[in-house]
């Protein structure tokens, strides 16, 4: 075979086409960014990802956990609404109801365990009443309490507070 060129061939070749057995340098390159941007693009996702779980961080246990939770279904899933359920449960906090309640519960615990630690009464409701002093509802019996209905103040008519249209208001 003849090394004479083609008569169709260019006589000069473009720089990124190398002769056979040395390196390609612009594929070997072409391959670093490539994967260098697939590593940018995946860590960009996983914090993306996250966005939700590192706002909720500041709220309650629960709320941080509920986020966290719908934040990897999302993740593992690729469904997008919970990743932005997660968001929106990380944006908007949850009212804490579990305080007040628990407060109430020992309250009324410590007045249950004060009731049943105070002494009987020594007089019965009606001779305390006839003595003179002082009854409270828990001393008398329940068979001796009397509800007492209060009536409701009547409401004026209508007509009394109605300014007739052809009167001025005034301040």
């Amino acid at each position: 075979m003849s090394e004479a060129m083609h008569p169709l061939a260019p006589h000069h070749l473009p720089g990124f086409i190398v002769a056979p057995g040395e390196t390609d340098v612009l594929f070997t390159g072409t391959v670093i960014f490539i994967i260098a941007l697939l590593m940018m693009l995946g860590s960009l996702y996983f914090w993306l990802h996250s966005l939700p779980e590192r706002i909720a961080h500041g709220a309650s246990q629960v709320q941080f956990q509920l986020v966290a939770v719908l934040a990897l279904l999302a993740l593992f899933t690729h469904i997008n609404v919970f990743w932005v359920a997660a968001l929106l449960l990380a944006i908007v906090p949850i009212p804490d109801f579990w305080t007040p309640l628990s407060t109430m519960a020992e309250s009324l615990a410590r007045m249950a365990a004060d009731r049943r630690q105070a002494p009987a009464p020594a007089a019965s409701a009606p001779e305390a009443i006839a003595a003179g002093s002082p009854l409270s509802v828990n001393d008398a019996p329940l068979s001796q309490v009397r509800v007492v209905e209060l009536e409701a103040p009547s409401a004026p008519p209508d007509d009394q507070h109605r300014v007739p249209a052809n009167e001025e208001r005034r301040p």
